[in-house]
């Protein structure tokens, strides 16, 4: 079989596979390409998870039960959420859990495939109060809950996939450069040109989504804006370049919260639950 037949049989196998593994963000309606099972990650964060909890020194005061407050209202308004709107509940397999990790360095929180919620001591300096904690939890949840995990597994697998195709059928060029360069430099510019932008573009969908679930839980969403005003100043302007940044500017999310507050304040007022 000659080069370029090869290159037509696998573009339009892989051309199937893609349409049939598209789908959409919840809310946003964003397109998104899932090749990577959610189930096989889900089972991977709860092993991590563990791990992470038998490691971490772990605080177990009322600061971790205001926290678990906040997740089970967000939980509760989700599912709400979609029930009412006739949608599929993106969270229906989540087990959810939360740890608050006595480290008052770390400035940060996630939020693993499947509902799996870690906050650091250090962000609570940040947070400051309790509408400021959940704007940072609806963040993270977001990211579950819009299953970027699952796409940034999947975009990974297809670029490492399509970089030892062209690599095959070019003679080894990029290889080459690899080794010209000392570096790979190939994987340096799908980081900066690809992957950076991609997650880029998902922080700022989190962004977003943590807005509309925080304020559909009954917190005061404008208190978002202030948590990357006090980061800035925590980061002392010693943030990288955007571009060379997996999240957006903290001047760049500034403008976005302020321009999507008072619309998502009308279109997602707080759920009333049962």
């Amino acid at each position: 079989m000659n080069r370029r037949k090869f290159l037509s049989y696998v573009g339009c196998g892989c051309g199937g596979f893609f349409l049939n593994s598209c789908s959409t963000a919840p809310i946003t309606e964003r397109r998104q390409l899932k090749i990577i099972p959610e189930s096989k990650l889900n089972a991977q964060a709860a092993q991590i998870y563990e791990k992470v909890k038998e490691k971490e020194k772990l605080i177990k005061d009322s600061r971790l039960t205001e926290i678990k407050e906040i997740g089970k209202k967000m939980e509760n308004s989700i599912g709400e959420y979609f029930y009412q709107a006739k949608l599929n509940d993106p969270t229906t397999n989540f087990d959810w859990e939360y740890i608050l990790i006595d480290n008052k360095k770390v400035r940060n929180a996630w939020c693993m495939p499947g509902g799996k919620i870690a906050v650091y001591s250090g962000m609570l300096e940040v947070t400051k109060n309790t509408n400021g904690l959940a704007a940072v939890m609806g963040h993270e949840i977001a990211h579950a809950v819009a299953k970027h995990s699952v796409e940034r597994a999947s975009r990974g697998a297809i670029l490492n996939t399509g970089t030892q195709l062209i690599d095959i059928f070019t003679g080894g060029k990029l290889s080459q450069v690899n080794r010209a360069t000392g570096m790979n430099a190939i994987g340096l510019l799908s980081q900066l040109g690809i992957m950076n932008p991609f997650n880029r573009k998902q922080e700022s969908e989190a962004d977003y989504l943590g807005m509309i679930f925080s304020s559909l839980s009954g917190y005061d969403i404008r208190e978002t804006v202030k948590i990357w005003e006090n980061m800035k100043k925590f980061n002392k302007g010693k943030a990288p370049p955007e571009f060379m940044s997996t999240h957006p500017s903290a001047d760049n999310r500034i403008k976005k919260i302020n321009e999507w507050t008072n619309k998502i304040i009308l279109d997602y007022p707080p759920l009333k639950l049962s």
